[in-house]
């Protein structure tokens, strides 16, 4: 249905993009930055990290073509991509999008609806062709033993209370938990191919194919850009929220308030 098609295009993703980048800019005024990266794209996937990403990991991530940390797994995409393309097949994968700075207390573990964990699954969600969505270890939780699934808690002069481990993905409860937020989003391959598929005509309701369409083969580097700017609309959300404020001074002076209470030292 070609006004429906349009209507409910990726293409106003673009307007979300825009007005994340201003949420993005808020955020950073009270310490937080958000960024994101491929984790996968059809069968290829990036080896995990040995080690705990930060910020400046993500330097000159937007100059790999696929938005892929690991070099050598972004020529596996790539090739894998040329290959689907050939093929005149779409092909999907994983974006993963993590939040720093972040203070612990966000969101509220009173109601379903205030949950933070609920509010970044629709905010995901919301993105074209997205069908999965996780947080932390996320599905690989399923099958872990609660002993080796959970975040045990430590505290010491130094650092105040922290976790060794981030299954979680930085939220428990609804609420954040001080630790890098992680948020996974698994997009299916787009349904506008090269080649088209079957379908019927909904006028005479006899056999059609698909009508034949400009594609991108692959949206998954783009739907990590999409994924920050939605990440970034929550976070901004559950800062004002909590903090308040008609101005960012006093958005800066309760949140310094807040941390000074709770004895948060980061």
């Amino acid at each position: 249905m070609r006004n429906i098609l349009e209507r409910a295009s990726a293409r106003e993703t673009a307007a979300r993009v825009a007005g994340g980048a201003l949420a993005k800019g808020f955020l950073r005024a009270v310490g937080v930055e958000v960024r994101s990266h491929v984790v996968q794209i059809g069968t290829v996937h990036a080896p995990t990290p040995d080690r705990a990403l930060t910020v400046a990991d993500f330097d000159g991530v937007d100059d790999d073509p696929v938005r892929c940390l690991d070099p050598e797994a972004s020529r596996a995409m790539v090739e894998h991509i040329n290959v689907q393309r050939k093929a005149n097949e779409s092909i999907g994968g994983v974006f993963e999008v993590r939040a720093f700075g972040l203070v612990p207390g966000l969101g509220s573990h009173v109601s379903w609806e205030e949950r933070l964990d609920g509010r970044l699954a629709m905010a995901i969600c919301s993105i074209q062709a997205v069908k999965g969505f996780a947080l932390g270890d996320g599905f690989d939780l399923a099958a872990t033993p609660g002993s080796g699934a959970h975040d045990e808690i430590f505290y010491s002069d130094e650092r105040g209370f922290f976790r060794e481990t981030n299954h979680a993905g930085g939220l428990e409860g609804g609420m954040t938990t001080g630790e890098p937020l992680i948020v996974q989003g698994a997009l299916k391959p787009i349904p506008t191919l090269t080649k088209p598929l079957r379908s019927v005509d909904i006028a005479t309701r006899e056999p059609a194919q698909a009508l034949r369409e400009r594609t991108d083969s692959c949206v998954v580097p783009a739907g990590g850009v999409v994924a920050e700017a939605m990440v970034a609309f929550v976070l901004a959300d559950a800062y004002r929220r909590k903090f308040g404020g008609d101005h960012i001074d006093d958005v800066g002076d309760a949140l310094a308030l807040y941390k000074e209470r709770i004895g948060w030292r980061r």
